[in-house]
């Protein structure tokens, strides 16, 4: 993991020194800094600019936790969970995640955009704070959390001459052949002056330059200001100079500009041009002519570009969304863009889902997570009205790729639950989405290790089917149902199970991910009832499937199988060459399951090449992935066996001190740099023999079996 995940820098720092300065010693003395002011003031700049320079005072980084875009408390700490890289699929409560990986920290957490969160995310910061003794929490917002200890430090307005300075920087950005000349010095200075210094509006003003002077701009701020400061009953002065300037620049937009504007509100995080065109466009504003209205508001700094692992993509500050939302509001069309907006991200999950299974599978994984603020708005449009759950059932379940695939199991659940119970009601005309969400469900639930949970939503989705003859609904539970009897050392009813289901697959024409996931999970049940030959076979057909398709996911866990057999060949070479995609392919996807899995696989193999250290440092390294993963889950019987018989012959080799010692070393490592190591392929250690083929394969079978029972 990264030591900071704080955003480049995408134009100059201006000012401010004497706040830094200030900052950085009350980051010294206090464990909770709150910086507030009014909205446009420089909050997150100021407070993304001292967390970097005070990066190298926490060895464990620095991570920001944008809070804006989030509606829901419930999923506070699914934010930090994922601001920290941290990925959860046991049923523990996220805060006791967070503690827990917090606790032996030094770290400087920045929190930033809260004001609609504060008494939640206050209990949160609270016992965070009480729990982690190495935690700093940097805070920017409206309004500060109110807490024991807090160090409140107020931001006023840029000073005359910084905002002078900031204004001839970004006017030079926007417009490098127009820069004030040196006699417009006082009329830069007066404009500064009426916007309050406050570094929004200085920006908005700016991006103007290329089509008035600034002498045009005073005195269309000064009908501004007549026009606008008394709109706002009750308002500090500054907030209305702030209100003014924004709508001064609303003012200056075309009418198309400000439609898109007002449209673009409706938007929560990042968005890109395709959803643009399809949300604003309509019969006003044709949708291939909304790139050069979005080009507009870019060059008047009303909208941000910039570019992310999904591409490029576009964002609002908080604040100018805000003023936004209030003329959808009072264009009385704001019902139907949030419409708009759920139904292009319902379209964009189903085309996810769909590309899943393709080449595309990595740029997929991309834009769900940048695409999530929003699929999260659409979650929540869906289950505010009861008549449209059924909608809700169908979003939740069509993401199921990003819950499984992409390390979201709580969030998953967090979602499937709400959407199940906010229409209990079956035999309605929408029992498919119904029945999809269920089986989705009870897929994310044995993941977890909640099988009561599991199999509640599993026997209703198979009755359900039952009921409305839906053979593919009934096929998926089936499947799922032989999966946890997998995952509970039940081998004979899982194979019974999953075969069964991958009958009805193929009857059914049913081919994607899932279907051949569901026969690596047959070839793993065969190879602990000691089938090798069987899952070989097995998984070579998926593997070649998955190569044809450009499907890398479910590969992973049919090269794991495979170079389980391998190890019991004897062949250490073409075990570690497939661990070796298997583990790259698994961090890419964040799958902490086959991850965990192949590392400790590969561990074995590494004891078998004559490497005891570096195995035992390897399987150390496992050992926080588990913590994650669940232990109890897929660290006993069958699944535990590579782990206890590398314990074995490495403890053996190396006597337990030093086994423990290597052990601490790995546990030690960050997850990417444990992946790095493995993915090293350190040459065996001359000396110490390796077990070869029957001897090793009778070893591992011998220990799995003793170990299952």
């Amino acid at each position: 993991m990264r030591r900071s995940n704080l955003p480049a820098e995408l134009n100059r720092f201006v000012g401010r020194d004497d706040e830094l300065a200030e900052l950085e010693r009350l980051l010294g003395e206090f464990r909770l800094v709150t910086v507030t002011g009014m909205g446009g003031v420089g909050k997150s700049r100021l407070a993304a600019r001292a967390a970097s320079t005070a990066e190298k005072r926490y060895c464990d980084g620095v991570r920001l936790v944008e809070l804006a875009p989030l509606r829901d408390p419930e999923l506070l700490e699914q934010a930090l969970l994922d601001a920290l890289g941290l990925t959860d699929h046991t049923r523990r409560p996220p805060r006791e995640v967070l503690a827990e990986h917090l606790a032996g920290r030094r770290l400087l957490l920045v929190l930033d955009g809260f004001e609609h969160l504060v008494d939640d995310l206050a209990g949160l910061v609270r016992e965070l704070l009480r729990r982690s003794p190495g935690l700093a929490v940097l805070a920017a917002a409206r309004r500060p959390l109110r807490l024991d200890g807090e160090a409140v430090m107020p931001l006023a307005p840029l000073p005359d001459d910084d905002a002078v300075r900031l204004f001839t920087d970004r006017a030079a950005a926007v417009a490098p052949g127009l820069r004030p000349a040196p006699e417009d010095a006082g009329a830069v200075r007066e404009l500064c002056r009426r916007l309050d210094g406050i570094p929004l509006a200085v920006e908005l003003a700016a991006g103007r330059l290329p089509v008035l002077s600034v002498e045009q701009m005073l005195h269309r701020l000064d009908d501004r200001f007549r026009l606008l400061t008394g709109g706002v009953r009750g308002a500090p002065p500054r907030h209305r100079t702030l209100r003014t300037a924004i709508g001064w620049s609303h003012e200056l937009c075309t009418p198309r500009e400000r439609l898109v504007w007002a449209r673009l509100s409706v938007f929560a995080g990042p968005f890109d041009l395709d959803a643009v065109e399809y949300v604003c466009g309509g019969p006003d504003l044709p949708p291939d002519e909304v790139l050069d209205v979005l080009a507009g508001l870019v060059a008047q700094s009303v909208v941000h570009r910039e570019e992310t692992p999904a591409g490029v993509r576009y964002r609002m500050l908080d604040t100018v969304r805000a003023y936004g939302a209030e003329w959808l509001t009072a264009l009385d069309d704001e019902e139907r863009m949030r419409r708009r907006h759920r139904d292009w991200y319902m379209g964009l999950a189903s085309w996810c889902e769909l590309e899943w299974f393709s080449p595309r599978q990595a740029e997929v994984a991309a834009c769900a997570d940048s695409a999530l603020p929003n699929l999260r708005a659409a979650l929540e449009l869906c289950l505010e009205a009861p008549d449209e759950a059924h909608l809700a059932q169908h979003l939740a379940a069509t993401l199921w790729f990003s819950w499984v695939g992409c390390g979201r199991l709580a969030e998953g659940r967090h979602w499937l639950d709400r959407a199940v119970r906010s229409d209990p009601r079956p035999g309605s005309r929408h029992d498919e989405a119904r029945l999809r969400a269920l089986w989705v469900l009870g897929y994310v639930a044995v993941l977890q290790g909640d099988d009561t949970a599991a199999m509640a939503a599993l026997y209703e989705c198979g009755e359900g089917a039952a009921r409305t003859g839906n053979a593919l609904a009934g096929a998926y539970t089936t499947h799922r149902l032989g999966c946890l009897a997998l995952l509970s050392d039940d081998m004979p009813r899982a194979e019974e199970l999953l075969s069964r289901a991958l009958i009805a697959y193929r009857e059914l024409g049913e081919l994607n991910s899932q279907v051949l996931m569901g026969q690596v999970e047959l070839a793993m049940t065969k190879v602990f009832l000691g089938d090798l030959e069987s899952a070989v076979a097995l998984c070579r057909e998926v593997r070649e499937i998955c190569q044809d398709r450009g499907e890398r996911w479910t590969r992973a866990y049919a090269l794991y199988v495979l170079a389980y057999a391998a190890w019991t060949r004897g062949e250490h070479g073409e075990a570690r060459e497939l661990l070796g995609e298997c583990i790259a392919i698994d961090h890419a996807f964040n799958d902490l399951v086959g991850l965990v899995l192949a590392i400790e696989l590969l561990a074995l193999v590494t004891a078998g090449e004559g490497d005891p250290a570096e195995a035992a440092v390897l399987q150390g390294a496992a050992a926080p992935m588990w913590e994650a993963v669940g232990l109890p889950l897929f660290g006993s019987g069958y699944f535990g066996a590579p782990r206890a018989l590398c314990e074995r012959q490495a403890g053996e080799a190396l006597g337990a001190e030093r086994f423990r010692s290597c052990l601490a070393e790995g546990g030690a490592l960050p997850k990417d740099e444990a992946v790095a190591r493995a993915l090293a392929g350190r040459r065996p250690v001359d000396g110490v023999p390796s077990p070869r083929g029957r001897g090793a394969r009778a070893g591992l079978t011998r220990r799995s079996r003793r170990t299952a029972r």
